[in-house]
């Protein structure tokens, strides 16, 4: 049980996960997009305001999921559940409204200042979705899985739209000049979102799995509720098989421009842990089976992160 107040609130806001969305963000900003942004003239402190923005409004849904599910955790993870034991489900809910808000204004900023007040609404899309994903669609068939997936996919795409409108705004003239290396950093970025896409959803069905004793009695119609722990798992192999065909694809290019270095990254780091996490959630059993599956593509999520350096 959670009794010391910091830690309890770290996870309650899964700080862990707020760390991998910081990284990948910073990654992408200043490593793939890092020749490009020199001249898009969106600064440290604007970036920094779009990452507080998206991180807020990612600890608000953590929040808020807790908050409804409660009943469910109790008999999942009882000995990490952090509200109505270290927090009061108040201030939760009171957390959850404020850390919206700022991370809401902030976006609206961000829009104002690329003279597009259109793109504020990837903050307001996720601050409705992820309240409605604690309410209803994580407890529905496939919704709340792919809901998940398509923000977590998201992410990475932020740092790009926002220079590219900053820009667009800034300095006109530029854009026609970054024309010819615009598409190809956008198909680098769209390929990491892919990526996340995958591994999130295919850890999404993986923990439905592992919650699979407290689901049944909440009343959620989840993939293994509906469809059986069978299908969930073949579900779950399919994915991370598309997952490694599209990471060969990658290694082919590697091994045609005889880049080595990377090719072996994928291969080491990427390839065989996916490999690894086939094996070990087809032949799971229990719900630390699925834990320790879920937790390994954890860190293939952040050897992934790491993976930008050779973009």
């Amino acid at each position: 049980m959670l009794t010391n107040p910091v830690i309890a609130f770290l996870k309650l806001i899964r700080i862990e996960n707020l760390v991998i969305m910081i990284l990948t963000q910073c990654c992408i900003q200043y490593v793939v997009l890092n020749d490009f942004i020199y001249y898009t003239a969106f600064n440290l402190n604007l970036f920094f305001i779009s990452l507080l923005s998206t991180t807020l409004i990612a600890a608000a849904g953590y929040i808020i999921n807790d908050y409804f599910d409660v009943k469910t955790d109790k008999i999942n993870r009882p000995e990490t559940v952090v509200l109505d034991v270290t927090i009061k489900r108040r201030w939760a809910m009171l957390l959850h409204i404020i850390f919206s808000a700022v991370g809401l204004v902030l976006g609206l900023y961000l829009a104002l200042k690329c003279h597009h007040i259109k793109i504020v609404m990837f903050q307001l899309l996720s601050i409705v979705l992820l309240w409605f994903y604690s309410t209803h669609f994580k407890k529905q068939l496939l919704v709340g899985n792919l809901v998940v997936s398509i923000l977590t996919a998201t992410i990475p795409m932020l740092p790009f739209i926002y220079d590219f409108y900053f820009m667009a705004e800034v300095n006109p003239f530029l854009m026609e000049v970054f024309k010819p290396i615009i598409k190809p950093l956008f198909y680098s970025v769209l390929g990491y979102s892919l990526f996340a896409f995958l591994t999130s959803f295919t850890r999404e069905v993986i923990k439905d799995m592992e919650d699979y004793k407290g689901d049944v009695q909440t009343g959620c119609k989840t993939m293994p509720i509906v469809w059986g722990l069978v299908t969930s798992k073949v579900v779950a192999f399919f994915v991370l098989i598309i997952t490694i065909g599209c990471l060969l694809l990658v290694c082919l290019h590697y091994f045609k421009s005889q880049n080595f270095v990377p090719l072996y990254y994928i291969l080491g780091l990427l390839i065989l842990p996916l490999i690894s996490i086939v094996l070990m959630t087809v032949s799971a059993k229990s719900s630390k089976d699925f834990k320790m599956a879920s937790l390994l593509l954890k860190f293939v999520m952040l050897f992934g992160i790491a993976f930008t350096y050779f973009i």
